[in-house]
């Protein structure tokens, strides 16, 4: 197997329309439903309804999704296509139960799953084509069977004993054991559940039989969901913020997502003279730095806006980034983080498109962990997220449990814009990594003049609970460097996270793109 640390591959052009994503099929079904005369809203869903199929481990039906997509004559639209806690939750039920943490592999970390409802809408609302259309290819993979990617097959081998416990799950997603690369798998529970969806929408989700499956298994295992807090989830389109970065206006989702930590960490970052070297001791180490203050605040205010107080304004003072920036010491490691305010790893897809219009969609979807909370609809073939984990049960914290509200998420689709047009839907994956992700690769690319496959490709590190977490990439003598800083250092088996993104060239009429090395998939276009 190969080692998917290792940056290779040029980037892709195109004049047409481009999609990038994280497994072939995905980028191949983009660009069909492109050719076949679809918008990007249109391959975006077709594209990431296969790898609900193709890539399991790290997106589902049962996950939830953000999209921000630029027409090319319209405003930036943002859709939160998150799911929210069971209406009987609340940190007080937990306390009373005994229950001090939500497990991942717990029904309790299972929040209502939103993706489905948020591709429905976003197809009705922006798109050209029908869900029944965006989703025959899935239907294809899922039913006939596909051939299993390398990064995919790593992935699912090390979910093996987590995708054991249930026994749904192990039936369904471990037939005859975790697939090996080059192996042809078929998901016929999923593919019947599809072909509902196809022909029912939303509805076929979120009531009747897929619905009633899910809700009585996660029911049986103790969780407090019920077929009404299924039937009445909704996205909800929210107001895109913003911050510019020498010169461009880089747009992300509102809370309860994280991009406003990017932003932040964007703005921090801002005020650096970067070294010549984008892989100098001093950029790697700022890189730490200003990743562990970016998650000390989204630990601390990242919650539901529409349940909690979130210090948006804060978060997105460029003077309040400056005092974090002034935190920072370039020849030492800060031993003790300082309290935050004015004083963990996941499973993601992200994609993104531009069209023959230039209508570009950046997309992100997932189940959180590998393979979600590991439960799986015994009748419809539904691996279950675990987004619930990202909530507290600390009462009285922003964003404690509670019902209905929505739990601070890691995923975020970025949209890079100028002059009020789009010039890069981009995104990164890897749970905890996307906000030092999306910094990273937007200078690398603005700083340093990178095409977008080289900067996706750069070697990356990331500091996380007082651990910088090295790429095999980043060498042993660099790596002493940073331990003589004070970083305690160790290297990663999988690498940091994944990325996409297409550079839009208006003079030229030319589109670049980058697809992630780390994992299976392309840039492709035509």
């Amino acid at each position: 197997m190969r080692d998917f640390h290792q940056p290779t591959r040029s980037a892709a052009r195109g004049t047409n329309g481009m999609v990038a994503t994280s497994q072939p099929s995905s980028t191949l079904a983009g660009i069909e439903m492109l050719k076949a005369g679809g918008n990007a809203i249109d391959a975006a869903i077709a594209a990431v309804a296969v790898q609900c199929v193709t890539e399991p481990g790290s997106t589902g039906i049962g996950g939830d999704c953000f999209c921000l997509y630029k027409p090319a004559n319209g405003p930036l639209v943002a859709l939160n296509g998150s799911g929210r806690a069971p209406g009987a939750a609340s940190a007080e039920w937990y306390a009373d139960q005994g229950i001090t943490k939500l497990e991942t592999t717990s029904p309790h970390a299972v929040s209502i799953p939103g993706a489905v409802d948020a591709w429905a809408a976003l197809l009705r609302d922006h798109g050209t084509k029908s869900l029944d259309e965006c989703l025959q290819a899935a239907i294809g993979y899922a039913e006939n069977g596909f051939a299993v990617h390398d990064r995919a097959s790593l992935d699912w081998q090390l979910a093996a004993d987590k995708l054991s416990i249930d026994p749904a799950a192990k039936a369904i997603m471990l037939r005859g054991g975790a697939p090996k690369e080059g192996t042809v798998y078929k998901q016929p529970e999923l593919a019947a559940t599809l072909k509902k969806i196809a022909k029912g929408g939303r509805d076929a989700f979120y009531t009747g039989e897929v619905a009633e499956d899910l809700v009585n298994h996660l029911r049986s295992k103790g969780g407090l969901h019920t077929l009404d807090d299924f039937a009445n989830s909704t996205p909800e389109y929210v107001t895109p913020i913003v911050t510019d970065y020498k010169g461009y206006q880089v747009y992300e989702c509102p809370p309860n997502g994280v991009g406003i930590i990017a932003l932040l960490m964007l703005n921090m970052w801002e005020g650096y003279d970067q070294p010549d070297d984008p892989l100098s001791i001093t950029r790697l180490h700022r890189m730490a730095e200003v990743g562990e203050l970016g998650i000390r605040d989204r630990n601390a205010f990242v919650a539901d806006p529409n349940m909690a107080d979130v210090p948006q304004d804060l978060l997105l003072s460029k003077g309040y980034a400056d005092r974090l920036r002034g935190m920072v010491d370039d020849k030492r490691a800060m031993t003790n983080l300082p309290p935050p305010g004015l004083d963990k790893n996941g499973d993601t897809v992200y994609l993104c498109v531009v069209d023959k219009d230039g209508n570009a969609c950046s997309f992100i979807n997932s189940t959180f962990h590998s393979f979600g909370s590991g439960i799986v609809g015994p009748k419809s073939g539904v691996v279950l997220q675990n987004r619930g984990w990202g909530f507290t049960l600390e009462v009285g914290h922003p964003n404690a449990i509670q019902g209905g509200k929505r739990p601070a998420h890691t995923i975020i689709p970025g949209m890079l814009m100028k002059d009020g047009e789009a010039v890069m839907p981009f995104g990164v994956m890897g749970g905890n990594y996307q906000p030092v992700g999306h910094t990273w690769l937007l200078s690398n690319m603005i700083d340093y003049g990178m095409d977008a496959q080289a900067a996706v490709a750069l070697p990356r590190v990331m500091s996380y609970g007082g651990k910088m977490e090295l790429e095999t990439t980043i060498g042993p003598a660099m790596a002493s460097e940073l331990r003589a800083m004070g970083h305690d250092c160790e290297y990663l088996v999988r690498p940091h996270g994944g990325g996409q993104a297409i550079w839009i060239d208006r003079k030229e009429g030319v589109l670049t793109g980058g697809s992630e090395t780390r994992k299976d998939g392309l840039a492709l276009g035509y």
